[in-house]
C-alpha cells in the first residue's frame, strides 16, 4: 500500500515536471526576445539631436533637445540622458535632467526612468515589435510615489542607423496623459 502511494506521488510529481516544460520554453523565448530588443536599442548608442513636440497632444509646444545613449556596465546596461539644447555638457552642472537606464532582468527588458519632475523611479517592461523596429515599454511599477505624476510609457522606433523617434507618456497626478514625441537624428 505504501509503495503504491509513493509510486502514485512520484508519478504525479513527474507529470507536473513534464507540464512545466512549456513554461521553461516560454521563458526562454521571452528571454531571447528581451535580448534581441536590448541589442536593437544598443545600436542607438551615441549622440542625437532633435525636436520634442510636447503637450496633451503632440505639437502643443516644441523644444530642441539632445539625447545621449551610452552602453555601460560591460554591455549590461544602456544609459539614456535627455537635455535641452544649449545646456552645458559639464557633468558637475547638477541640473535635474532625467536619466533612464535600460537593462535585462531575468527574461524581461526593463526601463527605469529616474524622473526629473516626479522625483520618482517608474519601471517599464519592453517588448519588441514583430518587424524589430519598435520597442514599446509599458508601466510595471514605481518607487518614490506618484504625487507629482510619473512617466508611464515609452516607445523607441528605429527608422534607420541615423534616425529614430521616441514617444514618452507622462501621467499627471490626475491620471491625465501628457505626450512627448521626439524626432532625433544622429549628431555628426
Amino acid at each position: 500500500m505504501l509503495c503504491a502511494l509513493m509510486l502514485s506521488v512520484a508519478t504525479m510529481a513527474l507529470s507536473q515536471v513534464e507540464m512545466r516544460k512549456p513554461d521553461v520554453q516560454q521563458t526562454d523565448a521571452q528571454q531571447a526576445s528581451a535580448q534581441l530588443a536590448f541589442a536593437r536599442l544598443k545600436t542607438l548608442a551615441g549622440h542625437w539631436k532633435g525636436q520634442a513636440a510636447m503637450g496633451p497632444q503632440h505639437g502643443t509646444s516644441t523644444a530642441p533637445v539632445r539625447v545621449s545613449l551610452r552602453v555601460t556596465s560591460g554591455g549590461d546596461a544602456l544609459m539614456h540622458e535627455m537635455v535641452p539644447e544649449g545646456r552645458s555638457d559639464d557633468p558637475s552642472r547638477g541640473d535635474d535632467d532625467p536619466i533612464t537606464m535600460l537593462y535585462i532582468d531575468g527574461d524581461r527588458l526593463i526601463l527605469t526612468h529616474y524622473c526629473d519632475s516626479g522625483k520618482n523611479r517608474p519601471r517599464m517592461v519592453g517588448t519588441l515589435s514583430p518587424d524589430g523596429k519598435t520597442v514599446k515599454f509599458d508601466f510595471l511599477d514605481v518607487s518614490g510615489g506618484t504625487r507629482y505624476g510619473h512617466m508611464h510609457r515609452a516607445v523607441f522606433t528605429i527608422i534607420d542607423a541615423d534616425h529614430h523617434t521616441e514617444d514618452w507618456t507622462y501621467m499627471t497626478p490626475a491620471d491625465k496623459p501628457g505626450q512627448a514625441h521626439i524626432d532625433l537624428v544622429r549628431a555628426k
